[in-house]
């Protein structure tokens, strides 16, 4: 009986091995596909001509207008969102009120969304034929197809990723190490920067990374809103289809690889965040 139990679990333990090295292969297969092999696409047309070519693509006074435009939209939008992300996760994970379900609700449908929408969705506002368009055009204000209408679309694709990193993690803490401090004399803003904000800090850190590389590659909403105006409000992921188009594809690989090494120093980061909020954890275990 004993032999063909023990039988039974060689059996299944060889099963289990085969079936996880057959996922491992596969996704492994998945990711040089569809991962992988692009992005060494990008880097290897950018540097098709070598790197005299590749350096005089962001000498184009419209490439480095882009990036300039990118990192501005980017300095404007992240800092609004890690405001409104510290203040929603603070409200939803430490308070009880009326409309809370609806505020976790509106947090997310910029994931339920398409770009393209709410991009759409300004046009409609802030456009000259939209709602507010007669009263922005008397006052000479203008919003779509400049700085304003752009950083209002990458707000909106974006403020989710800090709010949606803080709210879990907050709502695990509790509340008993504010309560604690209040106890003992703290006010809300010093209990808020002593407790809060440094039980959260990993996680926040997270959230504004993901926010700051979804600002600087958004396309959809930015595309809509944008018009499309060379060295004014073309953005870098604009930039780039606007130079694919014109056939120029060492110029258009080239701003794409910049894209590219934006996206992999995020995952660095992630990485680094990651081991850093593991080592953290298990440091208070051991405590």
């Amino acid at each position: 009986m004993s032999e063909q139990i023990s039988k039974k679990f060689h059996r299944v333990v060889e099963e289990t091995t085969l079936i996880r090295r057959l996922l491992i292969a596969i996704t492994v297969m998945f990711l040089a596909l569809v991962l992988l092999l692009p992005l060494a696409l990008v880097f290897f047309e950018a540097l098709s001509r070598g790197w005299n070519a590749y350096w005089e693509s962001f000498a184009d006074p419209d490439a480095q207008a882009a990036i300039w435009l990118t990192l501005v939209v980017a300095g404007i939008s992240v800092p609004l969102n890690l405001i409104f992300g510290v203040a929603a996760a603070w409200a939803v994970a430490k308070f009880e009120f009326r409309g809370k379900s609806l505020l976790i609700t509106l947090i997310d449908l910029p994931f339920s969304v398409s770009p393209v929408v709410a991009g759409l969705i300004y046009i409609l506002l802030f456009g000259a034929q939209g709602v507010f368009g007669k009263w922005l055009s008397a006052y000479n204000i203008q919003i779509i197809f400049a700085l304003p209408g752009i950083v209002l679309a990458t707000i909106f694709v974006t403020f989710p990723f800090v709010a949606r990193e803080l709210i879990p993690l907050m709502q695990e803490q509790g509340t008993s190490e504010e309560e604690a401090a209040l106890t003992l004399g703290a006010s809300g803003w010093r209990m808020f920067f002593t407790v809060t904000l440094p039980n959260a800090r990993w996680a926040l850190l997270y959230g504004v990374l993901l926010c700051n590389a979804r600002a600087m590659g958004e396309f959809g909403a930015v595309s809509v809103v944008s018009g499309h105006i060379r060295g004014l409000t073309n953005t870098m992921p604009l930039n780039v289809e606007i130079l694919y188009n014109e056939y120029n594809a060492v110029a258009a690989f080239s701003m794409a690889s910049l894209l590219a090494m934006l996206a992999i120093l995020t995952l660095v980061a992630k990485a680094l965040l990651e081991w850093h909020y593991g080592n953290e954890l298990s440091g208070r275990g051991a405590h």
